[in-house]
């Protein structure tokens, strides 16, 4: 397993420290500590980022829900930052010309081994802190998905795992349905 680099210091790293860095770098803040978003994901993750981006897109047309693809900067909280692989954001105040200010309603997070740890550990626990109704984690290798659900007391349930043959329904995006078996690139199983 390969292990994210890490910005070591003895304070938290705040949204202003984040402004200062060079544009050629990509970070992310979770809880201050600065975590480095490279190398550059796989053609494969982001063959899969981009079904997911199009079928949301088509299918929120006509909804005030609006969804994107990284690189966007989704500010959290002073301490957090996040890049999501994909999201949908369904309060238009919540985005402006150059991020996006509060959790997203639905976020994707694509495991590649440089950030599979983070995105099961640090950015699970961000994203139920912080209000994400639905984070889906996409296993492009395996081929499966997990979603997490916030529930009645703002803690996510239990992983529910969806496979590459399966349609998955999405409980915050009311009546978005997204064929797996596209997504992964894998043969439609006959009824």
């Amino acid at each position: 397993m390969v292990y994210p680099l890490i910005k070591k210091s003895a304070r938290k790293y705040t949204w202003n420290d984040y402004l200062s860095w060079p544009d050629d770098e990509r970070w992310e803040i979770i809880d201050g500590v600065a975590y480095n978003m490279t190398p550059a994901p796989t053609v494969k993750h982001q063959v899969i980022a981009g079904k997911f981006f199009s079928r949301l897109e088509q299918q929120l047309t006509n909804k005030p829900c609006r969804p994107f693809i990284a690189p966007v900067d989704v500010i959290l909280t002073e301490y957090d930052i996040a890049q999501p692989d994909v999201f949908v954001v369904c309060d238009k105040n919540k985005i402006t010309d150059k991020n996006i200010q509060g959790a997203p309603d639905f976020v994707i997070e694509i495991l590649s081994p440089f950030t599979a740890l983070k995105d099961l550990r640090e950015k699970k626990q961000l994203y139920e802190r912080c209000g994400v109704r639905e984070y889906l984690v996409v296993d492009p290798l395996e081929e499966y998905i997990e979603r997490f659900w916030l529930d009645a007391d703002a803690m996510y349930t239990k992983g529910e795992i969806f496979g590459p043959h399966e349609v998955f329904s999405c409980k915050s995006l009311e009546g978005v349905e997204i064929n797996l078996w596209e997504i992964f690139e894998v043969e439609r199983l006959k009824e």
